[in-house]
């Protein structure tokens, strides 16, 4: 079992790139398709402290389903992130306490 994840989203092409740049460095991380698998709230509470990141960070503000939502604040982006998983940006990547996100895929070679 790797000691790195990454919540990964097959369809989002930055998300492949960064799951295969893990390969190709010889890691073989848990893959976690967070859409098919949502993550709870408190899930992604831990995300965003390994980030650094706030929701507002986090959440993909170009979505359709963002400016539908219109989220206020801090809480209302993690409540829709959590209810709406293709709202969070991808992909992530967490080696122990701490995660980057791969936008750029290469951001995640810091972990490794």
């Amino acid at each position: 079992m790797s000691n790195v994840t990454i919540y990964h989203n097959p369809r989002c092409s930055k998300s492949r790139q960064a799951l295969q740049l893990l390969k190709d460095n010889g890691v073989e991380p848990n893959v976690v398709e967070y859409i098919k698998d949502p993550l709870t709230k408190t899930a992604l509470q831990d995300l965003l402290t390994k980030l650094g990141m706030t929701p507002s960070q986090l959440i993909r503000k170009s979505e359709p389903l963002y400016k539908e939502l219109n989220p206020q604040t801090e809480a209302d982006m993690l409540n829709a992130m959590g209810e709406h998983p293709k709202l969070i940006q991808r992909a992530i990547v967490v080696k122990g306490n701490k995660a980057v996100l791969g936008r750029p895929p290469e951001n995640i070679l810091e972990l490794i």
